[in-house]
């Protein structure tokens, strides 16, 4: 009877070792992946870094300003002018619908509306 013991004790360590042989890779594996994302990431971050400068280079004023003047007569721009600014009380606002209350009459056929 005790070598039965014996002989599932060894069985339950080899299954165990097997286990942990099998997690030890799985492991080793997620961490190289994990790596590989992060070395992506920070190639990213580079390359967003990178796109910023040349915005920020091709979106100067002095720049957007000549080329402006370059093509004037193609894109058809006119100079800004004080007269092209409005006032706030210039703008239309939309006129609030008034509450229905009563009775309306749709396609003919008269509906009661409100409460």
């Amino acid at each position: 009877m005790k070598s039965f013991v014996y002989g599932l004790i060894a069985l339950g360590v080899m299954g165990l070792a097997f286990w942990a042989y099998q997690q030890n890779y799985a492991t080793q594996a997620a961490l190289k992946e994990t790596q590989v994302v992060r070395e992506d990431i920070a190639h990213l971050r580079n390359r967003l870094t990178v796109l910023k400068a040349e915005w920020a280079y091709l979106n100067r004023p002095e720049r957007l300003r000549d080329l402006a003047h370059l093509n004037f007569d193609r894109l058809g721009l006119f100079p800004l002018a004080p007269e092209q600014f409005g006032e706030v009380d210039q703008i239309a606002y939309p006129v609030e619908e008034p509450e229905l209350d009563g009775v309306i009459e749709v396609r003919g056929i008269e509906v009661e509306v409100g409460g």
